[in-house]
């Protein structure tokens, strides 16, 4: 699977941005997922959809914020981002895993990204400023 992540930029406070990740080769995968890396943080799991029952987790810092949703016709999965704020500046990337997506209660939890996901995109940029 090679997912090629898109539409990061830079927006004010406030503002919207919706992110795409494009899946090809073999595409099945049985969850697709959103992490962000900010400078000297660790990665931070953001959003997960499960492509079995479409169910959706968060992070609690992007509840109500962040929305997921995937287009299997266009093995598409997209993150939009509205009312962002300045700490949601990172490099997100996307990333498939054939797991199904570990949360607690109904917030996004990964334990180990580096190990739960198989396949990641290459990153993009999204900085929220003023």
């Amino acid at each position: 699977v090679q997912l090629q992540a898109s539409g990061g930029g830079s927006v004010q406070p406030g503002g919207s941005l919706r992110l795409s990740c494009v899946a090809s080769g073999r595409t099945f995968s049985s969850t697709m997922a959103w992490f962000r890396q900010a400078p000297g943080k660790e990665r931070e799991g953001v959003s997960c959809i499960s492509n079995s029952d479409t169910s959706t987790y968060y992070a609690d810092s992007v509840k109500g914020r962040f929305t997921i949703s995937a287009d299997n016709a266009k093995n598409t999965v997209y993150l939009q981002m509205n009312s962002l704020k300045p700490e949601d500046t990172s490099v997100y990337y996307c990333a498939a895993s054939m797991l199904g997506c570990m949360y607690y209660g109904d917030t996004f939890y990964p334990l180990s990204p580096t190990n739960e996901y198989d396949y990641w995109g290459q990153g993009t940029l999204v900085t929220v400023s003023s």
